[in-house]
């Protein structure tokens, strides 16, 4: 009898899933990903194909541009149907009161040598022509170096560094370099002749449900060509063959498609990138559906295309010359943080402070989680009074000894938080359609004013009291059915929030205290602009070591020089040579933080890990002035710290299929171990020759299997480069920057270089080393005797 109950109860279960199933295929949840990729194969909805120019001022390089109505057919042949778009006539009553082919604006703006803006609209334009918040100036600049030429249907402007062509019909923009290749075209719908696969060639669609418009840019692939960026990606680091969307989320782990930190650039190993000027919903598809398209379908009823045409570095440089740089972050913050989710008191806190002291582990920051509170987690940016006694002495007493203090918050607020009541009576948070809350809690709107205003008085009061970093986290769920103090709704504000919210806490940060610092997760295009970011709740597992290096590099590919992430993963408690190995990764990027949910001090895993912990973390404080060189260098040209290895060898085609290494600065290679139990692995090296940091060994480009030394990293040096180095210290407060010894990684007898800059100064210095005789000697000293040198050659292998 017991058995037929559970048979049946099996069968309806599976009936009732089925049943499931088939009446809801797409159960929607809140703050799900907006992957608008379906509104662009829809039978319902008319598309709008970019088919010729109608006229074009090639003074202004203005013009109007023709759209060709289309809609989708079916199409059978021998048992398989194929939707295909297919031109059609009106479908509107009164005829003839409706263009079926709308003569729309486009424009051509020239911002820089090698940066070109594409603008074209699918409709009246009606809201004020307000400054960007994604760009760092507001508008972009004009750049009058571009030399036009009329061509045979077309018209063309170069530069030293390329040319763009608009073919008037049909319809099309070609991109070349310099040396007259081809880099991308635009894809029109006569080229659909050169395949059976449907492809929608770029176009708009204005959807039937609400005559709302969305534009589909469409760009060719080259066989061989890679794409890199869209943000904080955790898949595979080339995203050819990927279909990317576009919407920060609360990614829940590292080894999902979701991101904290979508971006809306990216790079080519073909010699171009593209940033989408836009804060709505984007679906990237890079080859995915089919393998010679990039299909760019964007939420945005204007297209706002920026182009940049270059190798890596160059393309960084303009991409953040018109976004932003990340400014320096303070020298302590490139010290050790120790952290746990999360301490609760004052007593716990001096405890860790005194600990790190007395087993000599050099620290700079401890961070408070979410228990500095009365109540865990329920954020009223005020101590518990029952358990910190004295908080602003605390902290005082803390700095004294060479540690600064970060502090958790977020800005949504839940109903028993005490700040609820004012923070609803003073209208400071997100609204439905209705005027009411789009969810349980009240969501601060950052496109407010005042409520930025209220915001930035709270932190401010914190920052008063001493602390050092606001930790800003959270920021991914603005509501998409709300609607903004801005006038917009969630379509276009969820993905500005995060940078909105990193910039009210950036701002408040830098009156008060004069520091650029903060500790973000969340971020779109701009937020480059407010360092520090970190890479969320990474599971504590190899797995999650290695797709968190991957985000950090995808990330660092646009434009944010600086990049943390959880030494150990966040979720649960790593093993001990996972701990290690992950440290040896974390010590060796611009922003080292241990933290997650398990206890993550030293002591807490034993005596051997502790002794091993202390010394890898000795390791970064020693190299301290690399470092800080090194980030005032990225901070300068907009290049990221954490490195892809075709950044500096964009001509080495070895150097573009690496993801799980990188360059830390210019000068050093990091291959981490990512394997538990290993000891070695296979590492690609570069053009020219490579020198083990821990070994001595040298070695040629190519591959090789390194066995890591004392610390669990694969760590070597460019041959010819100076690394300076500073005396161990357990605070960067601490450091005696009037000494330091550089160490000269060169098999080259005539010379070796290196980057100096002294925090007091923060003026970069470019060193230069020769040898005399047996020993090496500095050609000028840059600082002009503020510095006691002390100079040797790099130790080799005995």
């Amino acid at each position: 009898m017991q058995r037929t109950s559970n048979q049946l109860l099996i069968t309806y279960t599976l009936i009732l899933s089925f049943w499931i199933t088939a009446a809801y295929p797409s159960q929607t949840l809140l703050n799900e990903p907006v992957d608008i990729s379906s509104d662009f194969r829809d039978f319902s909805n008319l598309y709008y194909l970019a088919d010729r120019l109608a006229a074009f001022d090639p003074c202004t390089a203005t013009g109007r541009l023709i759209w060709r109505r289309a809609q989708y057919f079916t199409r059978q042949a021998f048992n398989n149907m194929l939707a295909v778009v297919r031109p059609v006539g009106p479908n509107e009553f009164p005829s003839g009161e409706y263009d079926p082919d709308p003569n729309l604006p486009f424009a051509i703006e020239f911002v820089s040598p090698r940066t070109i803006r594409i603008k074209a609209t699918t409709g009246p334009q009606l809201g004020p022509d307000e400054p960007s918040l994604m760009l760092v100036n507001g508008r972009p600049p004009k750049d009058h170096s571009w030399r036009y030429t009329r061509i045979a249907g077309g018209h063309r402007y170069s530069s030293e560094s390329g040319s763009i062509t608009i073919i008037e019909q049909p319809f099309r923009i070609l991109l070349y370099d310099n040396a007259g290749g081809l880099l991308t075209s635009t894809f029109h719908h006569a080229d659909s002749s050169q395949t059976f696969t449907p492809i929608l060639p770029f176009s708009f669609v204005r959807r039937a449900s609400d005559y709302s418009r969305s534009v589909c840019a469409v760009l060719t692939l080259s066989p061989g060509e890679k794409i890199f960026g869209c943000g904080e990606s955790f898949t595979a680091l080339d995203k050819r063959g990927q279909r990317i969307v576009l919407w920060t989320d609360d990614s829940n782990g590292t080894q999902n498609k979701e991101m904290y930190k979508p971006i809306p650039f990216f790079l080519s190993s073909h010699g171009y990138g593209v940033f989408m000027h836009t804060s709505s919903p984007i679906t990237c598809d890079f080859g995915h559906y089919y393998t010679s398209i990039t299909s760019l379908m964007i939420g945005d009823d204007q297209l706002d295309l920026f182009l940049f045409i270059g190798k890596p570095k160059e393309i960084l440089a303009a991409y953040t010359e018109l976004t932003g740089r990340s400014p320096m972050p303070p020298l302590w913050s490139f010290g050790l943080w120790m952290s746990r989710c999360t301490y609760f008191s004052e007593d716990q806190t001096r405890q860790v402070a005194s600990r790190l002291r007395q087993n000599l582990i050099p620290c700079d920051v401890i961070h408070l989680d979410t228990g500095w509170f009365e109540t865990d987690w329920r954020c009223d940016y005020q101590f518990s009074r029952a358990r910190f006694q004295d908080p602003q002495r605390m902290i005082a007493d803390l700095k004294a000894e060479g540690f600064r203090i970060s502090l958790w918050q977020l800005p949504y607020f839940v109903p028993k938080n005490r700040l609820f009541p004012e923070i609803i009576e003073k209208g400071l948070m997100v609204r439905d359609p209705k005027g009411n809350l789009p969810t349980e809690d009240a969501v601060l709107d950052f496109s407010n004013p005042a409520t930025v205003g209220w915001y930035q008085d709270k932190l401010a009061g914190l920052l008063r009291m001493g602390v050092g970093a606001i930790k800003v986290d959270f920021g991914e769920a603005a509501p998409p059915n709300g609607l903004y103090a801005s006038g917009r709704t969630g379509f276009y504000e969820h993905n500005l929030y995060p940078l909105r919210y990193n910039k009210a806490v950036a701002e408040v940060t830098k009156l008060v205290t004069g520091e650029d610092i903060i500790w973000a997760r969340s971020a779109w295009a701009g937020s480059q602009r407010y360092p520090v970011h970190w890479g969320g709740d990474a599971e504590s597992t190899d797995g999650g070591m290695a797709a968190t290096l991957r985000a950090g590099l995808s990330l660092g590919l646009c434009g944010f020089s600086f990049w943390s992430h959880d030494v150990g993963g966040f979720v649960s408690r790593p093993s001990d040579d996972l701990y290690l190995r992950w440290l040896a990764f974390g010590v060796l990027t611009s922003h080292t933080r241990c933290h997650g949910t398990a206890p993550k001090e030293p002591w807490e895993y034993g005596q051997a890990v502790m002794d091993q912990f202390r010394k890898i973390v000795e390791l970064k404080y020693r190299l301290m002035p690399y470092v800080y060189a090194q980030a005032h260098d990225c901070s300068g040209r907009g290049l990221p710290m954490l490195r892809a290895l075709f950044v500096e060898y964009p001509d080495d085609p070895g150097s573009w299929l690496i993801d799980d290494q990188y360059l830390f600065g210019s000068d050093i290679l990091v291959a981490p171990i990512m394997h538990e139990g290993h000891g070695s692995r296979d590492v690609y090296l570069p053009p020219g020759q490579w020198i083990d940091y821990q070994t001595g060994r040298i070695y040629k480009s190519g591959w090789h299997n390194i066995q890591a030394g004392q610390i669990p990293v694969i760590m070597l040096v460019r041959d010819g480069a100076i690394l300076p180095h500073i005396a161990l210290a357990q605070s960067t407060v601490q450091m005696d920057w009037s000494r330091m010894e550089l160490v000269v990684f060169s098999t080259d007898p005539n010379l070796a270089e290196g980057l100096v800059c002294l925090p007091s100064e923060r003026v970069l210095h470019r060193i230069r080393c020769t040898r005399k005789g047996n020993l090496f000697q500095l050609e000028q000293d840059p600082l002009a005797g503020k510095v006691a040198w002390t100079i040797r050659p790099f130790a080799t292998s005995q």
